[in-house]
């Protein structure tokens, strides 16, 4: 559900970043190798979009560390170089993918699903419970046979809340793994986005809060 995005080109990182945030994923972006290990350490990430090519701290610098570290992250691995022996080095580096620029963006997105869905538990590309089902593909939802119109982010708390099978999802939880880094813990955004998606949802009343404070949360 989160990814870095590690590249030097300010507008191709920025713009990779938005494209991934309309297909459901929390982005957040940064421009060198340096910031890249500060942000790593500091968040759980599924998947970082790594260019080899990072100013300050060299992007295979940054796949070594992760390796070495035996990170969770996985590595999707961008270069300007297409070349095979390029390829081949990227990934003994320990790069779990490789892309070359330029990319087709779509290509990009379904390779960063396939390796979210490597760093995480074995998931079915459809997933149901009472009533609801969501296509993690498609990013549908229907209810009883009736579509939801859901927003990108609703259709991310909502996944993750399906994914819990009937477990408890604190509010923290939720803001770790469906909003950026940037985003105010005390705003109020996973309140009010849970809120929002219960009512679309309909009734009876599927989303149910768990404790006192209003933090955690069960479909």
């Amino acid at each position: 559900m989160r990814v870095l995005v590690a590249e030097d080109e300010e507008i191709l990182a920025e713009l990779v970043a938005t494209g991934l945030r309309r297909a459901g994923f929390a982005v957040d972006t940064v421009y060198s190798g340096d910031a890249a290990l500060a942000y790593l350490g500091l968040h759980d990430y599924d998947v970082v979009v790594l260019d080899r090519d990072l100013p300050r701290v060299h992007g295979d610098d940054v796949a070594r560390r992760l390796v070495a570290e035996e990170s969770r992250t996985r590595i999707l691995m961008l270069t300007a170089s297409t070349s095979m022996e390029e390829r081949v080095k990227g990934l003994d580096l320990g790069a779990d993918d490789y892309l070359g620029k330029p990319f087709e963006f779509p290509e990009l997105v379904s390779r960063v699903r396939a390796l979210r869905r490597r760093s995480a538990r074995a998931l079915p590309p459809t997933l149901e419970r009472r009533g609801v089902r969501l296509d993690t593909v498609e990013r549908t939802a229907v209810r009883d046979g009736l579509a939801l119109d859901l927003s990108v982010k609703e259709l991310t708390v909502l996944q993750i809340l399906l994914e819990a099978d009937g477990k408890a999802v604190t509010a923290q939880q939720l803001l770790e793994r469906a909003w950026d880094a940037q985003t105010d813990p005390f705003s109020g955004v996973v309140r009010v986005c849970v809120g929002q998606l219960g009512e679309k949802l309909g009734d009876p009343a599927l989303i149910r809060t768990v404790d006192a404070d209003g933090g955690g949360y069960v479909l």
